[in-house]
Formats: structure tokens, sequence, C-alpha cells
């Protein structure tokens, strides 16, 4: 495990927590990336609506990893994605982490900050040299 990658998301949760309250964890930063990601603000989402919101925030964080490419937005705004190539498998921890890197680089990016050589997150990295 990469601690320093925990201890930068421990900081963004801080960040999130004072701005939006506590309690976020993974998948509520990703429903709240989803929404900005929508671009329509906060709104009462039925079911569908979250589960879409999540999706569309899982691939918009894993698409600087190439993972998916987005292809543009339907009549209702909502973006939409490509799906390049499979994740390897991963367990539980290994997705977290995933998760938790593949956020804070949203959030760099969010800001910013250059994210033209991106690293491959450690717990792909494995995967990668198997693939080549």
């Amino acid at each position: 495990m990469d601690y320093a990658i925990e201890i930068k998301f421990k900081k963004l949760l801080a960040e999130l927590d004072e701005r939006f309250g506590g309690g976020l964890d993974v998948q509520s930063i990703l429903f709240l990336i989803g929404v900005q990601e929508l671009g329509k603000g906060y709104q009462n989402f039925s079911k569908r609506q979250k589960t879409e919101l999540m999706h569309v925030a899982v691939c918009t964080v894993l698409e600087p990893y190439g993972y998916y490419k987005t292809i543009g937005r339907d009549t209702d705004n909502w973006p939409h994605f490509e799906f390049l190539k499979e994740l390897p498998p991963l367990d539980q921890p290994q997705q977290q982490h995933l998760m938790k890197e593949a956020i804070l680089t949203y959030f760099q990016a969010e800001n910013n900050e250059s994210i033209d050589n991106i690293e491959i997150p450690e717990v792909l990295r494995y995967y990668e040299k198997e693939g080549e």
C-alpha cells in the first residue's frame, strides 16, 4: 500500500468534509464528481440517475489511465464514454486504493495541476508490465 496516497486522500477528505460536511468516503466523493461532471448542480436524482452519476465519475477518474474515453454528451447533457480496456483483477483493498489515487488525480487536474505525465497507479504497475 502506498501510504503517501492514503495521507493525501485523508487530507482531501478533510477539505471536502469542511465544505460538504463529515462522513464522506470514496463512494460519496465519486457521487460528487459525477454531479460536477454532469454540470447541472445538485438536484434530487432518482436511484437510476445516482447510479449513472457514479458511472460517470468512475469513467471520468479512470480516463487519464486509459480505461475510458469521453465520446460526447447526449441531448440531456449527460457525458458518455467509450470503454477502452479492462481493469486487471484487483481485490477490494486494491480497488479502493486505485479509486483514491484516481480521485486525487482528478482533483489535481481540477486545480490546474498538470497530469501530462500521469503515472500508472502502483496497484496497476504489475499488470501493465505483465501485459507488455
